[in-house]
């Protein structure tokens, strides 16, 4: 499993870069403050939307509040063959602009 700063997220995405993250913190968290190319699957029913993963360009890079959560599904995803990237940090290291609510 790959790894890459928050700051370094982005700034891929402000230049443009097309990329599929996965935010996996619970639906309050998301709510209150998530990046807006971001998809919110958590990580509670993570399991029961793999079959929705095949939508996803890979690498696949994921997000929670610290990088623990998305750490163990990044382990996870990655023991089943896909390619994954871990956003060190989390948002708590997210120095760009959060969207709120849904």
């Amino acid at each position: 499993m790959g790894e890459i700063t928050a700051s370094e997220l982005e700034t891929r995405l402000r230049e443009g870069e097309k990329l599929s993250l996965i935010d996996v913190r619970e639906p309050d968290e998301w709510e209150s403050g998530h990046i807006k190319e971001a998809v919110s699957i958590p990580m509670s029913v993570f399991v029961q939307h793999l079959g929705e993963l095949n939508q996803f360009e890979e690498p696949i890079y994921l997000i929670c509040r610290s990088g623990s959560r998305s750490g163990r599904v990044g382990d996870y995803l990655a023991a089943q063959g896909y390619e994954v990237v871990n956003v060190l940090g989390g948002m708590l290291s997210w120095p760009g602009e959060v969207k709120t609510g849904q």
